[in-house]
């Protein structure tokens, strides 16, 4: 697009900041308005304009009465929004010494699209990248070493210069936050055109009306967010909760201008971007698609299940590059797929990506799940090598111990052969001559609608069972990662017992969590007298392999079992690998 379109969506952006700060002047004047009023009213008495009397004695009285409370309220709602901490992205901070060449092609992007340097660069563990303004007067929250990160307002930034208040000098150039996995599944040609309409924003987050803006609505949120938090005092509460009322009046009259205006910055960098490396946005953005297709499956079937034993993946931005390989071996995506892989990595940019992929594998686990599930464990990282032995395997075990115990609860017995898989089948097995805890036999009920109760009667007792234990369990690790009375919610998200902002997955149904406790007595029974092992999937996560191979179908056998009271096909499969289900098993 031609530079006047450029200017045009520049030109509106302009205007709709300074719609934005009409509503903030139009608050003050109405602060002032009792003010300006009694200094009326005191300046026609003294030069005799109006005469001294008692009404008007009076009606100066209390309107100087009401200018100074309206003043004083005024006061202190300033002071609270000026004073609030604007949410800030948890993000690991990259500094110019640790990637100078990343830097450096952030810096020559800039250059080329005549906008100021982002102040610093920072790694957010998801797949978008944007720019955020953290110039605000605040307390940086501290990263998981414990240090301050290099990009904190106020400091020396990246670039070697020093960042100014904005209330006293120019605006600070905001942050640019790029998603790692993009790092390491992208050449650098392709993070380039990725980048460039990003930093094509740094142009209008110059100008001071759209930064005085910004701060103001930022202002406005962060008053919000601390009217909302629980306060213990009554006199705290009125006051916190009329700045509040008053915060969120300003923000329903600005929020369609400061909309209009965040769309205008938008539209402007993206036509400023057009210039750079414009045929390669397009394959770009198929790899951004990629990329997030590959870490939405990583982190749901490989991080997670490791999370949930409190075991951290610490190199999650090489396992995307795994999958997402696995993934084009596997469909074929794209011609000169191997052609692509041999063109430099943008993670060369970095100087310690290892270090960077760890520090982001964290984060992740911290943003996404929150602390280990397990009251009082601490989280421990495992590599790719050892995540078949102490995730899958742990996991499986932990499950199939949690199972025995719950049947242990119903009052089933494990019998002198103790915790077998042939306890579970049996349980779970309906038969014309199967009662349930001493009650008549059970014929199975009509199928329902999956993720809802098993259709098999026994297996619905064991599973409602099954899922009171794991809401007990879950009960008890949330109240011990529970925030402390007066904890900000920014510095719990940097406590070792922080809750997840992300959650991944809606809680399992009670038909799947017994299907995977099921699952998991099979893969032991199999380890533990099958000669199988367990495995790891970059597609699919946790798997069972079978002389090599990864054992097919077996959830659709379980399901049978679940739904119908059928273990024949279980069975059969069992027998067919010489899996023992009368031996008592190793569980955790």
């Amino acid at each position: 697009m031609s530079e006047t379109g450029v200017e045009t969506d520049a030109r509106s952006a302009r205007s709709r900041a300074l719609a934005v700060l009409r509503v903030r002047s139009r608050a003050t004047a109405v602060a002032l308005l009792p003010a300006a009023g009694a200094v009326v009213l005191f300046a026609a008495q003294v030069t005799g304009h109006v005469d001294a009397g008692g009404g008007v004695e009076l009606a100066r009285l209390i309107l100087t009465g009401t200018a100074v409370a309206v003043l004083v309220a005024a006061a202190v709602i300033g002071l609270v929004i000026s004073r609030s901490r604007p949410a800030m992205s948890p993000t690991v901070p990259i500094a110019e010494s640790a990637a100078p060449d990343l830097y450096r092609l952030v810096r020559d992007l800039a250059n080329r699209l005549d906008v100021p340097m982002p102040s610093a660069i920072a790694l957010t563990p998801d797949c978008d990248s944007w720019l955020e303004d953290r110039a605000h007067r605040a307390r940086a929250p501290k990263t998981a070493a414990g240090d301050t990160p290099a990009d904190a307002p106020g400091r020396t930034g990246p670039a070697g210069r020093t960042g100014e208040d904005p209330d006293r000098g120019a605006p600070i150039a905001p942050v640019l936050i790029i998603g790692s996995p993009f790092l390491w599944w992208m050449r650098v040609a392709e993070l380039r055109a990725v980048l460039a309409p990003v930093v094509a924003g740094t142009g209008p987050a110059a100008h001071p009306d759209i930064a005085a803006a910004r701060r103001f609505v930022r202002g406005l949120d962060a008053a919000v967010a601390v009217a909302s938090e629980p306060h213990r005092g009554p006199l705290t509460r009125l006051v916190l909760g009329a700045v509040g009322r008053v915060a969120r009046l300003l923000l329903r009259a600005c929020r369609e201008h400061a909309a209009e205006m965040e769309r205008g910055v938008a539209a402007a960098a993206a036509d400023r971007a057009q210039s750079v490396d414009y045929g390669l946005r397009i394959v770009a953005q198929e790899q951004v698609g990629l990329a997030y297709a590959g870490w939405d499956r990583l982190l749901t079937r490989v991080a997670l299940p490791a999370w949930r034993v409190g075991r951290w993946p610490s190199r999650l931005d090489a396992g995307v590059v795994a999958a997402l390989t696995e993934l084009s071996r596997r469909d074929r995506l794209a011609e000169g797929f191997t052609a692509r892989l041999g063109e430099r990595p943008a993670c060369d940019l970095l100087e310690e990506p290892g270090a960077v992929d760890e520090a982001a594998s964290l984060l992740a686990a911290r943003l996404f799940h929150g602390a280990p599930t397990e009251p009082g464990r601490e989280w421990a990282p495992v590599d790719w090598q050892a995540y078949p032995e102490e995730v899958v395997d742990r996991t499986w075990r932990t499950e199939a111990a949690r199972l025995h115990k719950v049947l242990d609860g119903l009052g089933e017995r494990r019998g002198s052969q103790g915790a077998t898989l042939a306890r579970v089948l049996d349980r779970l097995t309906v038969a014309d001559s199967a009662p349930i805890s001493g009650s008549a036999a059970v014929t199975p009920v009509p199928r329902i609608a999956p993720d809802d109760s098993p259709d098999n009667a026994r297996a619905a007792a064991v599973a409602s069972a099954l899922s009171a234990w794991v809401s007990r369990e879950e009960t008890e690790g949330d109240a011990a990662q529970a925030p402390s009375p007066g904890q900000h919610p920014d510095e719990l998200l940097w406590n070792e017992g922080m809750v997840p902002l992300f959650p991944l997955q809606p809680p399992r149904s009670e038909r799947d969590l017994l299907a995977d406790h099921v699952l998991a007595m099979v893969c032991c029974a199999a380890v533990d007298t099958g000669g199988a092992v367990p495995g790891l999937d970059w597609l699919d996560g946790p798997s069972l392999l079978v002389g090599g191979r990864r054992a097919g179908d077996l959830s659709s056998r379980v399901f049978s079992l679940v739904d119908d009271g059928d273990a024949g096909p279980l069975r059969s499969w069992l027998a067919t690998q010489s899996i023992r289900t009368d031996k008592p098993l190793r569980l955790i």
